[in-house]
């Protein structure tokens, strides 16, 4: 019956499953196979060394990757014979012009000839010494190991070349997929018919824009008379914005069920922020007889395809982790301590750090975790307008830690910068922010910290520690083999690979344990909705995950980071067009080059980044700020580590604050609208800081911490009193 159960369950999936999420999901393993087999291979190549390697004989495996040729010398040549037929030839050159006697060889002498062939033939007994070694140390087992070696090579070589087509295939079956559930990321999310009009509309202009713009790349590239270099990703991208054109326009000629009514201006907050983007761009390209320029600057994520391909990675991560019970347990250490929500709310920042770090972006951890973190601060006493604050900010601490995406692709673009010194000053900056966090709770607070007895928290912590080491031991298990298998130590370079596999044998593991426990604990499986819910429409505050079947778990993890990855990565496309935008605009070169002083330059630089951070998502914003604002800063006598730290947490800074406020809008989605209206309806009548605390607590720590991160390290460097702040903190070395 269960077999036949599991059988129905694999065939009852909509279409949407098996056309977007099956090929996502496969894609995603794909990338995590050529990942590994990078890993995989450098250890053959190891292993080959260990085995087939002979250092007496100065043999390495790399010689025997492939049969040797033969040389064709005579290694037994006889030098006197040789001598005598030299003798014999034509003594002078058939006479010629003149000219030519000047630059001609001077003769030899017989010792002379003798030295030069007998240095040959030497030559040639070493090419044959070589050849005999090799080919004496290629057995039937060299044979067999480097036919799986250099096969296995040739397969994931391919898959490293063509890392920009699966990125594309991925990114353009997740667009559709988004575009075809409303899931776009807007200010507000489209509840009434004529938001979804004024969205379809804006969304089919956008496309219509793109379409446009890439047929015309297409097109000048093809007219210039050279080869078209990677022509089916010209292809791939105006199918992908010929099927959004065609979904939008499709759902204005039927639109979907929703209430009547609605006001214009509520309408125009529901566009998603792509398509606001791309008409902005798009006009001022098309404006300016530049009509391929969007096609161009979005063409800009074929240029760095593993970044994106890892923030993929971190973010089906992330939705896994999402599907097990793993932060409930790990919150179920602190529970019996019955700290009060600020205290509470301070720990679970500092913990969520660290899981921030390794899914890339703040953004993902929200998704992930922000639904139970809002649950757990409530669970503790802390009022909505609070706990909205907390989810908002749970991922912006851990931004600047190791082995966080975003310092990767800092160093990556500005050599200045290397991301050891980026994360050596990174954790300075985290103690900063969360002390600052915890400083502004407890001002809040009203009410006198009731802490646990100490011996029952323990006891009580200790008793449920039981249920975390299976966790625990998977995890230090798989970092163990990586190191000792792969030769491979958890880092910025592996953490994308790693994670995903991680996170998947925890989920198994969690299925395990699921299943283990009382039947009356279980909770009854949710089915797997496809796709995501659109943004603020989503009710997680319940957790549940998918009871203990694994199938459904992976299925419901890899249906949301389709979701995710359409929603962010559309985003951070339109973003380079916006970088393109504001880099032909030279809006930036009426900015100053140099200043009065330091002081002045690191003003501007810090509101020009914050005012980014607010419109743009961070790998955009990086990319852009590398080409343009960063040359300012290092002219101006700016630390490049100093101003990469201060652009990091002005950024964190602009994900909170309005228009677009990411991280605020990512938070409305994983609590869900209803929670937010409530959120509002319990704080009317009450103060300016008690209606709007969800904004301002997050905005006011992140502003000082910006205060201090730009202009401190000034005063360590201008103020010899300060002097031994610097030594303080140095890096080692």
């Amino acid at each position: 019956m269960q077999h036949a159960g599991t059988r129905r369950g694999l065939l009852n999936r909509t279409p949407l499953e098996w056309l977007c999420s099956l090929p996502v999901f496969l894609l995603l393993v794909l990338t995590l196979v050529i990942s590994t087999g990078e890993m995989l291979h450098g250890r053959m190549l190891k292993l080959g060394e260990a085995m087939f390697g002979d250092p007496s004989q100065q043999v390495q495996y790399f010689m025997l990757r492939a049969d040797p040729v033969r040389p064709s010398c005579n290694r037994d040549a006889d030098i006197d014979a040789q001598l005598a037929a030299g003798a014999t030839a034509p003594a002078s050159k058939p006479a010629g012009d003149d000219v030519d006697a000047l630059f001609g060889d001077k003769p030899q002498s017989a010792d002379d000839q003798r030295a030069a062939l007998t240095a040959a033939r030497d030559e040639c007994r070493l090419k044959h010494g070589f050849y005999d070694k090799v080919a004496g140390h290629i057995t039937t087992s060299v044979k067999v190991f480097r036919a799986v070696e250099t096969g296995f090579f040739a397969l994931f070589e391919i898959g490293t070349h063509n890392r920009p087509l699966i990125l594309l295939v991925m990114f353009a079956i997740a667009a559709i997929t988004t575009t075809l559930a409303n899931h776009h990321i807007g200010i507000r999310p489209a509840r009434t018919a004529l938001d979804h009009k004024v969205s379809n509309g804006a969304i089919a202009a956008a496309s219509a824009m793109l379409l446009f713009s890439c047929i015309r790349y297409y097109q000048i590239t093809a007219g210039t008379g050279l080869e078209v270099e990677h022509p089916l990703l010209h292809l791939l991208w105006c199918l992908l914005f010929a099927a959004m054109l065609g979904i939008s326009a499709y759902r204005l000629w039927r639109p979907v069920a929703a209430p009547a009514g609605g006001s214009l201006g509520m309408a125009l907050l529901s566009v998603p922020l792509f398509a606001t983007m791309a008409m902005i761009c798009g006009a001022y390209f098309f404006s300016h007889g530049h009509p391929s320029g969007l096609a161009i600057y979005i063409n800009q994520l074929m240029e760095l395809p593993t970044i994106f391909l890892n923030l993929a990675l971190f973010i089906f991560a992330g939705m896994v982790l999402k599907q097990t019970d793993i932060v409930d347990r790990f919150l179920n250490l602190l529970r019996p301590w019955r700290l009060s929500p600020e205290l509470l709310t301070y720990i679970i920042l500092l913990a969520a750090a660290v899981p921030t770090a390794y899914t890339g972006a703040s953004g993902i951890f929200v998704i992930a975790a922000g639904g139970i973190i809002y649950r757990e601060v409530l669970h503790a006493g802390g009022t909505r307008q609070f706990a909205l604050a907390a989810t908002a900010m749970s991922g912006s601490l851990g931004v600047v830690l190791r082995p966080c995406l975003l310092v990767v692709l800092i160093a990556m673009l500005n050599k200045q910068v290397t991301t050891a010194k980026l994360f050596h000053w990174g954790f300075f900056v985290f103690l900063l922010t969360s002390t600052l966090f915890f400083l502004a709770s407890q001002l809040r607070r009203t009410q006198r910290e009731q802490v646990e007895v100490p011996m029952v928290a323990l006891r009580a912590m200790l008793k449920e520690s039981i249920h975390v080491v299976p966790y625990v031991a998977t995890a230090i298990a798989l970092v163990v083999f990586y190191a000792m298998a792969l030769d491979t130590s958890l880092n910025e370079i592996s953490a994308p690979t790693i994670m995903p596999v991680l996170m998947l044998l925890l989920l198994i593991v969690d299925k395990w344990l699921a299943r283990r426990r009382p039947a009356t604990s279980i909770a009854a499986a949710p089915a797997p909705a496809m796709p995501v819910a659109p943004v603020g429409t989503a009710a997680p505050v319940e957790h549940t995950t998918a009871g203990t079947r694994l199938e459904p778990a992976i299925r419901t993890a890899s249906n949301e980071t389709i979701g995710h990855i359409g929603a962010l990565i559309t985003l951070m496309c339109l973003s380079l067009a916006v970088g393109g935008f504001v880099e032909r605009s030279e809006v930036m070169s009426h900015a100053p080059q140099s200043f009065p002083n330091v002081w002045i330059a690191m003003a501007f630089l810090v509101v020009t980044k914050v005012l980014l951070g607010m419109v743009m998502d961070p790998f955009g914003a990086v990319i852009l700020v590398s080409s343009t604002l960063a040359p300012i800063a290092y002219n101006n006598g700016i630390d490049p580590v100093h101003f990469w730290m201060m652009v990091l947490v002005a950024f964190e800074l602009g994900y909170l604050m309005p228009p677009v406020a990411l991280n605020q809008l990512l938070t409305r989605q994983v609590v869900g609208e209803a929670e937010i209206d409530q959120a509002d309806a319990e704080v009317r009548g009450k103060s300016f800081y008690g209606r709007y605390e969800r904004w301002i607590l997050p905005t006011l720590v992140m502003t000082v911490g910006l205060a201090i991160v730009a202009f401190l390290p000034l005063a360590v460097q201008h103020f010899d009193w300060l002097a031994p702040v610097k030594e303080l903190v140095a890096p080692p070395g």
